[in-house]
């Protein structure tokens, strides 16, 4: 086995690999950028190599400055996690070259598989259906308007040597074809140095599922279930599950057998994984595989037991799997949710900043759950694990020169009910502050009726939200379970103010009874009757809610039980009450006595600014255009400027008819959340 290994990748990715690399025994060497150096990889590993500046095409893509860290550590393998240099055929032959092992696939089935173009033709000549489109390379815009009126509207502009959804756009009409053209060629030569692009029919409500493969170099492959990744937002998977509850038992054999065979074909040898799209009637299409390993793996292995990572290094040290395709069992349901630094409420745009906390759910394993992932006997009946797959800490900083990914929260639990409800408690329980993320989305997402029906499809977040993420309005029952929490908080927040100005004396109740409620433009009138073991809370109506837990004033998160179901609630402090967070929902809930609350009527409701005439930042980047100048009048729908953050270009539009006034940036400009771009007239 190797004695060392590097890690040619950063973030929550290397840090996995790390955990595998320890388990076994071998040393571990990272490399880091500028922007990287305090970064928890680096941290975690054995020895950490700088290797340049924060963009990775000067850093973290560069194979020279690569191959100078492998050298100077003396590693003998070199894991490339995935992103950056995992599908690069060049690194993979200048590692042979100098005699290190690739953990990952041989050279030729990079460059067979890798690119999307040549794999698609190879799985048309091995009889695999595929989605119908140009696999030929586009010169320039003009031939991907005239490919895309051939191929039918809508189409999919992809990058070559494309992942992670970056250089993807869908266009519906010409304008877009063009436009998606350019800033599929921008991303595409940033994020992985080569702009190539291709166009395929876009086929609408699909559902993608993917098949985990894994061969050796002896000729022998086995797949691993599949995993559904239909709820996308721009291209890119933001929750997975494993198995898919569409699939039947059937699908999945004839999907695997064909993934293996494609596989031994190109005579893959490592984890890999073969995507397809799936229509309504379980008819499959081949879209790419990926010859890495993929972002939402960890459900693989929590409803397998195999420890994908291992059987990488396993196989890259020449080793045959020591799995055959009979041993491979599905036990349970698995659901991965990805964290990540954007702002739902902004479109989903990246933010980045300081992490001023950073405290996720507990990791736990589920009853006699052992590390192999096998079950001594069967599951037992609502037991769950829950796993955090993450490269950040509190106190660090999100860079805006990398993905904003920062977490894989992962649940398992013997059904998908559970694995689900598992994950609602656990998004619930992660405390994030200090820059915008996508908790609030991905609890709504939980407690979306379509994603607990098992239908969902890549359509999801664009057709349940056309106008953005707003927000989450709890159902009446819900707000009630909330109303009766916070009355409860509340009144052992008062009986500690009053401890603490001298008004409770050898501890004589001097807090009231009744109080007023607040929430989600509702108004709940509370009884209170407390004793040591919580409190019940009743209603005007009579209904009462029974409220306990250790909640103390200070205290950010809230675990109660209400109602005797558990109710997790992170805590802020604002005048009068609580900002609470919950299922998705921001709320401020303000609790008073009635006569506060008769007055608090009264009180006229603060107006936000204008903000009507301006075009702001949505989010930290830079200008890489400005698209018109002062005195322009612009159209409905016309793009204004582009700003790139995290490797994403994203085109400002004008939301209505205007003049412009006034320009305030211009291209290369460095811009934060709302700075003002421009004004108009």
């Amino acid at each position: 086995m190797f004695n060392k290994l590097l890690i040619a990748n950063r973030g929550e990715i290397a840090c996995r690999v790390i955990k595998t690399a320890r388990k076994m025994g071998i040393t571990t060497v990272a490399i880091y950028s500028d922007a990287d150096a305090k970064a928890l990889h680096v941290q975690m590993a054995d020895e950490a190599i700088h290797i340049g500046p924060p963009p990775a095409n000067q850093s973290y893509i560069v194979i020279d400055k690569v191959m100078e860290a492998i050298k100077t550590s003396g590693a003998e393998a070199v894991h490339p996690g995935y992103g950056f240099l995992s599908e690069n055929a060049k690194f993979a032959e200048a590692l042979e070259a100098a005699g290190v092992a690739f953990v990952g696939p041989p050279k030729g089935a990079i460059e067979k598989m890798g690119d999307k173009i040549t794999s698609k033709k190879i799985a048309k000549e091995a009889g695999v259906s595929t989605v119908p489109g140009n696999m030929g390379l586009i010169a320039d815009a003009d031939e991907a308007v005239k490919i895309s009126n051939d191929v039918g509207y809508p189409v999919m502009l992809k990058a070559s040597a494309g992942g992670g959804g970056k250089g993807m756009r869908i266009a519906w009409n010409d304008e877009e074809a063009r436009e998606g053209f350019q800033s599929s060629k921008n991303e595409a030569a940033n994020s992985f140095g080569d702009d190539r692009i291709f166009i395929e029919k876009f086929v609408t409500q699909p559902r993608h599922i993917e098949i985990q493969v894994l061969c050796d170099a002896h000729g022998n492959g086995i797949y691993l279930g599949e995993r559904e990744c239909s709820i996308q937002r721009r291209n890119q998977k933001v929750v997975e599950e494993a198995p898919s509850p569409f699939l039947d038992e059937a699908t999945r054999k004839a999907m695997g057998e064909q993934s293996v065979a494609l596989a031994k074909a190109v005579g893959y040898a490592s984890a890999g994984t073969v995507e397809f799209i799936v229509d309504g009637d379980k008819n499959f299409y081949f879209l790419e595989m990926n010859t890495r390993l993929q972002v939402e793996h960890p459900v693989t292995e929590l409803i397998t037991g195999v420890d994908l990572v291992e059987q990488m290094i396993r196989v890259a040290n020449g080793e045959p799997l020591s799995i055959t395709q009979d041993d491979v069992t599905l036990t349970g349901w698995a659901i991965e949710n990805r964290l990540y630094a954007e702002d739902p409420y902004r479109g989903f745009l990246p933010s980045i900043g300081r992490l001023t906390r950073y405290r996720p759910p507990m990791e736990v394993a589920a009853g006699p759950l052992l590390e192999t992932g096998k079950w001594q006997g069967d599951a037992p009946s609502g037991a769950t694990a829950v796993r955090n797959d993450t490269g950040v800490y509190e106190g660090g900083e999100i860079s805006m020169y990398y993905d904003p990914m920062i977490a894989k929260l992962c649940t398992w639990g013997p059904d998908r009910a559970t694995a689900v409800e598992a994950m609602r408690v656990a998004l619930d329980s992660f405390e994030v502050e200090g820059i915008g993320h996508n908790l609030p989305f991905l609890s709504a997402v939980m407690d979306h009726q379509i994603f607990v029906d098992g239908t969902m499809t890549t359509a999801f977040i664009e057709e349940q939200y056309p106008d953005g993420f707003q927000g989450v309005e709890l159902p009446e029952g819900d707000l009630r379970r909330v109303a009766a929490a916070c009355a409860a908080m509340h009144r052992v927040a008062e009986i500690r103010r009053a401890r603490v100005s001298g008004r409770m004396d050898n501890h004589e109740r001097k807090v009231g009874a009744d109080w007023n409620v607040a929430v989600q433009g509702q108004s709940y009138d509370v009884a209170i009757d407390a004793d040591h073991d919580g409190a019940t809370v009743t209603f005007e109506g009579g209904e009462a809610l029974r409220v306990s837990g250790p909640w103390t004033p200070g205290d950010q998160l809230a675990e109660m039980i209400v109602d005797g179901a558990p109710l997790v609630l992170k805590v802020g402090k604002v005048s009068g009450g609580f900002r609470i967070r919950t299922r998705g929902a921001d709320l401020k809930v303000h609790v008073r006595t009635p006569r506060q609350a008769e007055l608090a009527r009264l009180m006229p409701e603060k107006t936000p600014p204008d903000t009507s005439k301006m075009l702001l930042c949505p989010m930290p980047g830079l200008v890489v255009k400005i698209d018109v100048a002062e005195g322009d009048e612009v159209q409905e729908g016309q793009a204004l400027c582009t700003i790139e953050a995290m490797k994403m270009e994203n085109i400002l539009r004008a939301e209505k008819k205007g003049v412009v006034a006034k320009i305030n940036a211009s291209g290369g400009d460095s811009l934060a959340v709302d700075d003002v771009i421009m004004e108009f007239e």
